[in-house]
């Protein structure tokens, strides 16, 4: 990696890192960037899986007043996303690389429409609710959807921003800021433990790590999930909805293409 391409890679990682903060899905500018410099899909993949590790965990720090009060809520949720990261990081490495792309471009889509309807949705659970015990942790159904987010996550890890919010909004009765911040946790969860897994691998196995990749990833991510924080507090929930579903869209363009 010449000096040229360094500088991509970082400026990559500063965008990945605030919109993994705000938003999610900040792989689809540093995971195409990489393939774009000529690094081999699953070396980019695992490569940039863990440079945004440092990333995710500023944007959470960033984000910690929202966190207040939702330790349990964490602690519970957190447990899904480690056993889903580690399903998926086991997935991408023994699936066929030809799956992937339909994979993700289904469920973007998915998430997309629960952020969109995501205000009526809530209501209606909130009105359910009323006639019953309320769920601070979203039960049973809402930890094995962040498991199965958490699959998606350790697989590719994309988007899985979008997904995590779309869930979390519907399940708890919650405003969307504080879903925020549970968000950008339970993703460093995803990601860190994915990243273990596959440090572990390439010791083990075949599994490739371009550590100066990782490198310039990590000192970008972390300064954009610095900057997301600031960012991402101050937008009204109508208006993230929108950025939620601008940066959707334009990562199915992507995918697609």
């Amino acid at each position: 990696m010449n000096l040229l391409e360094a500088a991509a890679v970082f400026a990559a990682g500063v965008a990945a890192g605030g919109i993994n903060t705000v938003v999610g899905s900040g792989s689809l500018i540093t995971f195409p960037t990489l393939v774009t410099l000529g690094f081999p899909p699953v070396v980019a993949n695992v490569s940039n899986n863990i440079g945004l590790v440092p990333g995710g965990m500023t944007g959470a720090y960033g984000y910690r007043a929202e966190l207040a009060g939702q330790r349990g809520r964490l602690l519970r949720l957190g447990s899904a996303s480690l056993i889903g990261a580690l399903i998926g990081g086991f997935l991408l490495l023994g699936l066929p690389a030809a799956a992937f792309q339909v994979i993700v471009v289904a469920l973007i889509v998915i998430a997309l429409v629960l952020v969109v309807v995501q205000p009526r949705l809530q209501a209606w659970v909130k009105r359910r609710r009323e006639h019953r015990e309320d769920r601070p942790h979203g039960g049973p159904a809402l930890w094995l959807a962040v498991l199965l987010a958490g699959v998606y996550g350790g697989y590719f890890g994309a988007a899985q921003g979008i997904v995590l919010i779309a869930i979390l909004g519907i399940a708890l009765a919650d405003d969307l800021q504080r879903v925020n911040a549970a968000k950008n946790v339970l993703s460093a969860v995803v990601n860190g433990s994915a990243a273990v897994l596959f440090i572990l691998l390439s010791i083990v196995a075949d599994t490739v790590i371009d550590w100066w990749a990782v490198l310039m990833i990590a000192l970008g991510s972390t300064l954009g999930g610095l900057l997301g924080a600031k960012v991402g507090r101050r937008i009204p929930p109508p208006v993230l909805r929108g950025v939620i579903v601008v940066v959707g869209l334009v990562a199915i363009v992507n995918l697609v293409r």
